[in-house]
């Protein structure tokens, strides 16, 4: 087997590069757009792995028609987003990162800075795959009612989650966490209409991909007290140096908003995971290599 590693491979170059060598399989991260067109350069692929969980960025319909199977490594990183929700929602909780900066500018507001509890609260989750499953277990260390929806049929409940209906999940809720990948049929899943279903006014994080809420419902929504606070991983336009100007001011609004925590798309960013993801796309890999050799 030969093994081609090329991370200076920019996008442009990918479509010669898959022309010259009768490539296998093609691993790639999350900035690379795997469409038709570019698979049409690559006859002998067999494989496509993809060195995270989301897998937006890849045409799956495309890969379907060329015969080429997908693998993604959401087992890698999953921990991390759990680990890392977490954080976020007891930061959120007890105005973390608000009372960092004041006291850092030589201001100490103990009342105004009282926190809540996450001890019986009831938290809601939408998806409940590998992220939402990793933030639930963590969540059970804490005394408080975990609930669980999942479009999928096939998904089951464990310990750690009752699953509900949409519906009551909107009746229960106090903490809302989004843990399902962006597709075309999801853009906007939480929008005005969603948002104000919710019976209680809402904690709202998001570390899935930022497509898949309506940040003009969420600055409402933050505006009438709908939703409380909102932690934010991932963002609509993650380029902040192309928003447009409706974007832009959004964003403004949101940096501005002191019940509001962004980061960088960091949630599954960590150097173990970064191991674990490769570790377990190389263990794929080789099944489906070893799948073939059985079936040949």
């Amino acid at each position: 087997m030969q093994l081609h590693y090329r991370p200076d491979l920019q996008a442009t170059e990918v479509p010669a590069a898959l022309a010259a060598h009768p490539y296998d399989g093609l691993m790639v991260r999350s900035k690379l757009r795997i469409t038709a067109e570019l698979l049409a350069h690559g006859p002998s692929l067999r494989y496509v792995a993809r060195a995270g969980a989301g897998v937006d960025n890849i045409d799956e319909a495309a890969l379907a028609a060329a015969g080429v199977t997908l693998l993604n490594a959401p087992e890698g990183n999953r921990d991390a987003v759990g680990e890392f929700a977490i954080g976020l929602l007891l930061s959120l909780f007890r105005n973390v990162v608000r009372a960092d900066k004041e006291v850092r500018q030589a201001v100490w507001r103990r009342e105004a800075n009282r926190g809540e509890e996450l001890g019986g609260k009831v938290v809601g989750l939408i998806g409940y795959g590998h992220m939402g499953r990793s933030f639930a277990r963590r969540l059970s260390a804490f005394d408080c009612t975990v609930l669980a929806y999942d479009i999928d049929p096939a998904v089951q409940a464990d310990q750690y989650a009752t699953l509900v209906s949409l519906a009551e999940l909107q009746a229960r809720a106090e903490v809302v966490s989004l843990h399902f990948p962006y597709s075309s049929a999801n853009h906007h899943y939480l929008n005005g209409e969603v948002l104000g279903a919710f019976q209680n006014p809402i904690w709202l994080l998001n570390t899935a991909r930022g497509e898949v809420l309506d940040h003009a419902a969420l600055v409402e929504a933050l505006r009438s007290g709908q939703v409380r606070g909102a932690a934010l991983d991932v963002l609509e336009n993650e380029k902040l140096g192309t928003l447009t100007f409706e974007q832009q001011a959004r964003f403004d609004f949101l940096i501005a908003s002191d019940n509001v925590i962004l980061t960088p798309h960091i949630g599954g960013w960590t150097h173990q995971s970064y191991h674990r993801i490769n570790e377990v796309l190389t263990r794929k890999i080789k099944a489906f290599l070893a799948q073939g050799q059985a079936q040949g």
